[in-house]
């Protein structure tokens, strides 16, 4: 069966790193990881590193403009956390 996981690390009052990710016998099966800033009293994405729609890639959000989608070449799951330079 398959075993989540989340949590959230403060880096400082108004900065997070958010993490959740879904593993089989040791096997990451997707994946999220997004940095977070607080605006006033509102935390907002600021990037993220997924692999939501079917692809891993990363989403660059800029306030009140689209988001930017980059597809980031890496198939094996398990090494696609440590690419952002803060591993599993």
């Amino acid at each position: 069966m398959p075993r989540e996981v989340e949590f959230v690390i403060e880096i400082t009052p108004d900065d997070r790193y958010r993490r959740r990710h879904r593993s089989h016998k040791g096997r990451i099966l997707n994946f999220v990881v997004q940095y977070e800033t607080k605006i006033g009293d509102k935390w907002y994405p600021v990037v993220r590193y997924d692999t939501a729609h079917g692809f891993f890639h990363r989403d660059l959000m800029r306030l009140g403009k689209s988001v930017q989608k980059a597809p980031i070449p890496e198939n094996d799951l398990n090494k696609a956390p440590n690419l952002g330079g803060r591993g599993y």
